[in-house]
Order: C-alpha cells, then sequence, then structure tokens
C-alpha cells in the first residue's frame, strides 16, 4: 500500500516572508558572480591594502603571490558557502537557523548586521568625502561651506553625505534584481576602465622603470616571510563577512557552475589582476612623482588635470556604492528581516540600515581608532566561529541534507526548533572561540598573532561543535547536487 504524500506544510509567519523564501527566480549567472566580485573587490580599501605591502617592502612578485594564496582560501570558502546557498535558495540567517535553531539565529545575523550597518555609514562617509573634493573642483565657491560645523560635519559635507545616502537609498530599495543590473553594468567595470588608464599612463610616464623585485625599504627575508603570511591572513579576514552571508548571493545561481565559474573569475583572477595593478600603480608614482602614493585618489589629484580629476572622482565614487551595497547592505536587510518577518521584509530592512548608518554618525566612529580597534575589530574576531559553526553544521552534521520546510517551523517538534528555538551546541561552540579570537585580536600581548585571530576562532568553534554533535551526524549517501525541494514555501525546485 502506497502512503500519502504528505501535504503542504505552512510557514509560520514569525519566521516567514517571500524575501526570506527559497529564491524564486534564480537569474545571477556567471556574469552576474563575477560582477558581484568586482564590485566588492574594485574599492580604494583593497588598493590601499595591497600598496601598503609593497610600501611596507615586499616586492611586486611577493605582494602578488601573497594576495594570490589568500584569494585562493577565500575562493574554497566561497565555493563551500556557495553550495549551500544554491541547495537550500534560502539567505544566510534563514540558513543558520539548521545549526542555531530558528530564533537562535538571529545571534550570528544580528552580529552580521550591526558590522554591516557601521561599514555601510562609514563606506557613504567615504564617499561623500570624495563628492566634497568634486564639488570644490567644479565650483571652488563651494569651499566656503566646508568650515563650519555641526554634529562633526560642515554644511556641504552634510549636503554631500545625505546625496550619497539617498542615492544609495534609491538603488537599495529596488530589490536584488535592479541591484545585480547595475553591478553587471555600472560599478564593477567603470572602475576597471579607470585603473587600466592610470596604470598605462603611469608606465609610460615612467619609461617602463618599474622594478617587481625591488623591496621598497629593503626587508629582510624573514621579515618578508613575516609580513607575505599575514597579507594572506589579512586577505581572507577581509572577506570573511562575505563568506559568512555569501548564501544571500548564491541562493539565485541558477546551477553551481554559475557561482564557481564567477567565483574563479571574480577572485583569483579579478582580485589578484586588481591587486597587481594596484602595486604597479603606486611602484610607478615614485618614478612619476618621486614619492609612493597609495591611494588613487591623491594619485588622480596629481595628474592635475580637471577632467581626468572629476572622472576619476566619479569613478571612485561608483566604486564605493558598489562595495556598500555588496558588503554591507544586502546582508542587513536579510538579517532584519529574519529578525521580525512579519514586519521587515527585504526593502524594510534595508531602509532600517540606512537610518541606523546615519545615526551611529560614521564620521565619528571611522575617526576614532579606539572604537575601530575595540568595537569592529571585536566583532571582526567573531567572524571565524560563525564561519565553522555553518560549515562543519551543513557539511559534517547534516551532510547537506537540509529540511527546507523545518527552517520555517516554530513548532517544538520540528527539527531545528532545538530548546525554544536555540541551538546550545551552537552557544557552546561559539561563546568560548570567539573570547578567544577576540583577545588574540585585541590584546597588545598577542599583536604578533592578532592578523591570524580568525584561524584560531575557527578552528576553535569547528573542532567543538563537530565534538559535541557526534551523535547526530547523519549517515547514508552523500549530499546531492540539486536544489531541495520545498512542500510549504516558494522555490525554484
Amino acid at each position: 500500500m502506497t502512503s500519502p504524500t504528505p501535504g503542504p506544510v505552512q510557514p509560520d509567519p514569525r519566521l516567514y516572508n517571500e524575501d526570506l523564501a527559497p529564491a524564486a527566480e534564480r537569474k545571477w549567472g556567471t556574469y552576474s558572480i563575477f560582477a558581484l566580485w568586482m564590485s566588492d573587490t574594485h574599492a580604494i580599501s583593497n588598493y590601499a591594502f595591497a600598496a601598503s605591502l609593497f610600501v611596507l617592502g615586499l616586492p611586486t612578485w611577493q605582494v602578488f603571490l601573497s594576495l594570490l594564496a589568500g584569494i585562493t582560501i577565500v575562493h574554497w570558502f566561497m565555493n563551500r558557502m556557495g553550495h549551500a546557498g544554491h541547495r537550500t535558495g534560502v539567505p544566510f540567517p534563514v540558513l543558520a537557523r539548521a545549526s542555531w535553531g530558528v530564533y537562535g539565529a538571529n545571534i550570528p545575523a544580528l552580529i552580521r548586521a550591526v558590522m554591516a550597518v557601521a561599514w555601510y555609514g562609514i563606506q557613504t562617509w567615504l564617499a561623500s568625502e570624495a563628492v566634497v573634493l568634486l564639488g570644490v573642483q567644479v565650483a571652488p565657491g563651494l569651499a566656503a561651506y566646508d568650515h563650519n560645523s555641526f554634529l562633526g560635519l560642515s554644511t556641504l559635507g552634510w549636503i554631500a553625505f545625505l546625496l550619497m545616502w539617498a542615492l544609495q537609498a534609491v538603488l537599495l530599495t529596488r530589490g536584488m534584481e535592479f541591484i545585480r543590473k547595475v553591478q553587471d553594468f555600472a560599478t564593477g567595470p567603470v572602475v576597471w576602465l579607470v585603473m587600466l588608464v592610470l596604470a598605462i599612463w603611469l608606465v609610460v610616464k615612467a619609461g617602463g622603470d618599474i622594478s617587481l623585485t625591488a623591496s621598497l625599504t629593503g626587508l629582510g627575508g624573514g621579515e618578508q616571510l613575516h609580513q607575505s603570511l599575514i597579507a594572506v591572513s589579512l586577505t581572507v579576514a577581509t572577506f570573511l563577512t562575505l563568506v559568512l552571508n555569501y548564501a544571500d548571493f548564491a541562493r539565485f545561481t541558477p546551477d553551481h557552475r554559475s557561482y564557481r565559474r564567477g567565483n574563479l573569475l571574480g577572485l583569483p583572477v579579478n582580485f589578484t589582476a586588481f591587486a597587481l595593478v594596484s602595486v604597479l600603480m603606486t611602484a610607478g608614482t615614485i618614478s612619476v612623482f618621486g614619492q609612493a602614493i597609495s591611494d588613487p585618489v591623491q594619485v588622480i589629484a596629481k595628474i592635475d588635470n580637471p577632467v581626468v580629476t572629476i572622472v576619476g572622482a566619479i569613478s571612485f565614487v561608483i566604486a564605493t556604492v558598489g562595495i556598500n551595497v555588496v558588503a554591507n547592505f544586502v546582508s542587513p536587510a536579510y538579517d532584519f528581516a529574519n529578525l521580525a518577518p512579519k514586519y521587515l521584509n527585504f526593502k524594510r530592512g534595508g531602509m532600517l540600515t540606512a537610518v541606523l548608518a546615519v545615526v551611529v554618525m560614521p564620521w565619528k566612529l571611522y575617526s576614532n581608532p579606539v572604537v575601530i580597534q575595540y568595537f569592529l575589530g571585536a566583532l571582526g574576531a567573531f567572524l571565524g566561529p560563525l564561519v565553522a559553526i555553518l560549515l562543519v553544521d551543513y557539511y559534517f552534521v547534516r551532510r547537506g541534507r537540509i529540511d527546507i520546510d523545518a527552517l520555517f517551523s516554530a513548532d517544538e517538534a520540528g527539527e531545528y526548533y532545538y530548546r525554544k528555538g536555540f541551538n546550545p551546541e551552537a552557544i557552546i561552540a561559539f561563546v568560548p572561540a570567539a573570547a578567544v579570537a577576540a583577545v588574540l585580536a585585541l590584546a597588545k600581548a598577542f599583536k604578533d598573532v592578532a592578523p591570524f585571530s580568525w584561524v584560531f576562532g575557527l578552528a576553535v568553534a569547528g573542532a567543538i561543535y563537530y565534538l559535541r554533535t557526534a551523535k547526530d551526524r547523519k549517515g547514508g549517501e552523500p549530499m546531492a547536487d540539486g536544489p531541495i525541494r520545498s512542500r510549504s514555501v516558494k522555490s525554484a525546485a
């Protein structure tokens, strides 16, 4: 006798809305994922990071190899998290319900959201600073409005900040599909074009006199190796935020090849190429201007051509908007929506992010090294443990088998309800691992290992969670590759 087919299971409104449901449309192909990484990597901060390694004393070839090694590790992590995002079709905070519990998932989601809100505000303010420079370049009379101060910003500063805030708000409230189209054709390609033109101009001006082997400071071999290892570790640490919530993007890919190929082109290939161009440009500034300049905006200003200054400033404003959308908006929009799905969807969660980014007054955060080091540094130390728990749970405990319907169920008998909606095993693994990582990251006594704090946090959390969930591990056949079907919620399956 054939058993009856189970009927639809209604998702709990406390856990469900259409934005949190499995992706109904999957239009993020290889190029969209590649463009996603262009938007994220073509930032002034990444340029400055690569250039700083050269200024520190690493020869160009060693900077290239260090960053290639780091981004290859990132690429591996992204493919692992991409598999989970594609198969389940759900965003990061919903995926985290499997390991943290249907309500416990708000813990990693809110940690990620707090980081994103702070950096969203900081990046918006940094972009507004470029707008101020651009405005004064175009209309010198505006400089008169840049000398007063209200809550830390001048009149011109406030106008520029609110202009950038409004521009991003319009973009962000249009939804993920609109974001995909903008990043595909604007944020990533534009910056590459400007960077290549600047690099060619510097190489020509320098007469090709750019060394790939010389150390700018004569750094010794042992110290070069040490700094190279730090560069590898910091490269991974920089991308851990997006490793954590990469499911937010991979959920929209039509097949595994799309995110894998996009990751390959956008990370090992594009990131290292961008870093190499950044270092070549910095080396070129020594020959052309007599000093190493690690800020591309300053390079543009040194050229002393109004047209170049305007075009360059606009391009880097676009780049900042691109990285802000990818790294600092999408995740908290979902994270806040996960907190109260009945009242907050993706757009409302995004607007909450934007409003909070003004409230925290990011220019004060950024100008206070203590706040940056201890507040954001401590939160950053939590990323390794959070990534470890998600990946160990998905690959070693569940072997890729997730019950999509149970992710949206608040039934006490549900698979992911655990104890009152929280999984104590995740908390037990997270707390000591995060404490170890935070101490290593922030205590001066451990400054030599601080760049590697995420490694310790990841290893400790992963080991504790793995050992404590031994009894729950599922046997049977290995995980399949296709999207997981759901009886109760919208899905591309």
